[in-house]
C-alpha cells in the first residue's frame, strides 16, 4: 500500500494525464498535432496520405484531434423535413426528385406553413436542435411566394430556439441575405465529389456554381453545411478532391454531411453497390482531421449501418446525425432508437448553438472568443 502511495507521490502522470497524451499522438512520418492546426491552403497529396493510412491508426488519430476540438459525448442532433417534394429539373443522377427520371417518389407542391411549424414542435419535443427543411428546385427564380413562405418558417422555427437549416438549390447573394435576416443559421449545398468527377454526376449545374452559391451564403453571415455522398462510382481520390475543395475555402464549413448513397429504383445510379464501410468509415477520420472545428455529419445511409459500426464512426469523428421520421427521400433512424443507442454509448444531444463558429456568426460570442462547445470554453477550437 505504501509503495502505492509513495509511486503517486512520485510525480508519475495521472491517469487523465496519460490519456490526454494518447489521444493526441503524432504518429511517425505524420504531421505534428500542432501542425494540424485550422489550414485553408491543403495539397492533394497530403491529404491522400493521411486518407491511405492504416485505418486503426487514422481512426485513433482522428479521434484525438476530435477531442482537442469537440466535446466527444455530444451529438448534434438534427431533423430534416421535405417541404417541397420531387419535379426538380436537374438531372443529378442519384436523386429521385428529379422529374427527367421514372421514380416512386411523386412531385408535390410546396406544403403550407403550420405542419412545418408542427413537425419542428415535435422535433424539438424529441431531442432535435436543428430543423432542416428541403424543398426540390433548382434554384429559386420565379417562386416569390413561396420564397416568401419559406423565410416565415424560418422566422417561426427560429423562434422556438432551433438552429435551422435550408435546402433550396442555388440562391443569389439577396435571397441568402434575406435568409439570414429571417434566422437561417445554416444553408447545405452539396458539392457532392470532387470537381473532377461531379460532370460524371450532375450535367444540369456547373461546380462553380455550386460554389457561388456557397460564397453567397458565407458572404451574408451564414454558416455553410457543405459536403458529398460516398458510393456514385468516384475513387478515393475522388473522396480527397472532395475534402480538398471544402478544406481550402476561405472559412471551413460549420457542418460536413458524409453521405452514403442510398440506390433508387429509377434513377441511373440504382444499380450501385453500397460504399464499402470502411471506406465511410476513412473517409470520415480524414475529414476529422482536415477539418478539424467542423461539425462530421452522419447522414444518408446511416440507417444500414450497426449499432457497434456507428460507433465506430463516432469514434473517427462524426458528431452530428439526422434523427426522426424520415430524410428527404430516404429512410432515417427514429428517434427512440437514437436515444436508445446513444444511451447505451454514454452520448448527449448537443445544444443549440453550441459550435462556437456559429454561435459566433449569430452574434452570441464575439470573434475573438474561443470555443463555447456546450456552453463552455474548449481550447484550441477552429479560429476562422
Amino acid at each position: 500500500m505504501n509503495h502505492g502511495v509513495n509511486l503517486l507521490r512520485s510525480g508519475l502522470p495521472r491517469l487523465s494525464q496519460i490519456s490526454r497524451s494518447l489521444a493526441t499522438v503524432a504518429y511517425p512520418g505524420s504531421p505534428s498535432t500542432s501542425a494540424l492546426a485550422t489550414r485553408h491552403n491543403w495539397t492533394r497529396p497530403e491529404i491522400q496520405q493521411i486518407y491511405d493510412g492504416p485505418l486503426l491508426d487514422l481512426i485513433f488519430r482522428a479521434g484525438g484531434v476530435h477531442r482537442q476540438h469537440h466535446d466527444p459525448s455530444k451529438i448534434q442532433l438534427c431533423t430534416l423535413m421535405n417541404i417541397k417534394t420531387g419535379g426538380c429539373s436537374e438531372d443529378c443522377s442519384y436523386c429521385s426528385q428529379s422529374s427527367r427520371y421514372s421514380t416512386p417518389t411523386k412531385a408535390s407542391r410546396l406544403v403550407d406553413i403550420e405542419p412545418v411549424l408542427e413537425a419542428a414542435r415535435k422535433a424539438k419535443e424529441n431531442g432535435s436542435t436543428r430543423f432542416c427543411m428541403g424543398a426540390a428546385w433548382r434554384d429559386l427564380a420565379g417562386r416569390k411566394r413561396g420564397f416568401e413562405k419559406i423565410l416565415q418558417m424560418v422566422s417561426e422555427v427560429r423562434g422556438m430556439g432551433m438552429e435551422v437549416c435550408t435546402t433550396l438549390g442555388m440562391l443569389s447573394p439577396e435571397q441568402a441575405k434575406q435568409l439570414k435576416e429571417a434566422g437561417l443559421t445554416a444553408y447545405n449545398h452539396n458539392l457532392d465529389t470532387s470537381r473532377e468527377f461531379y460532370p460524371q454526376v450532375i450535367t444540369t449545374r456547373s461546380y462553380d456554381e455550386r460554389l457561388d452559391t456557397i460564397s453567397a451564403v458565407r458572404d451574408a453571415g451564414i454558416s455553410v453545411c457543405s459536403g458529398g455522398i460516398l458510393g456514385l462510382g468516384e475513387t478515393d481520390a475522388d473522396r480527397v478532391g472532395l475534402i480538398q475543395e471544402v478544406a481550402n475555402m476561405p472559412e471551413h464549413p460549420e457542418s460536413f454531411p458524409v453521405n452514403a448513397l442510398v440506390p433508387i429504383p429509377g434513377t441511373p445510379l440504382e444499380g450501385n453497390d453500397r460504399v464499402p464501410y470502411h471506406t465511410l468509415v476513412r473517409t470520415i477520420a480524414t475529414a476529422r482531421i482536415v477539418l478539424p472545428g467542423t461539425i462530421i455529419r452522419l447522414a444518408a445511409g446511416r440507417n444500414t449501418l450497426s449499432e457497434s459500426e456507428q460507433a465506430m464512426c463516432f469514434m473517427a469523428g462524426a458528431n452530428a446525425v439526422f434523427t426522426g421520421e424520415s430524410m428527404l427521400t430516404t429512410p432515417c433512424s427514429p428517434w427512440d432508437e437514437d436515444k436508445e443507442m446513444m444511451g447505451r454509448w454514454g452520448l448527449e444531444g448537443m445544444q443549440s448553438f453550441a459550435q462556437s463558429s456559429v454561435a459566433r456568426k449569430e452574434g452570441l460570442i464575439h470573434a475573438s472568443s474561443g470555443s463555447a462547445e456546450q456552453g463552455s470554453a474548449v481550447k484550441g477550437s477552429e479560429q476562422l
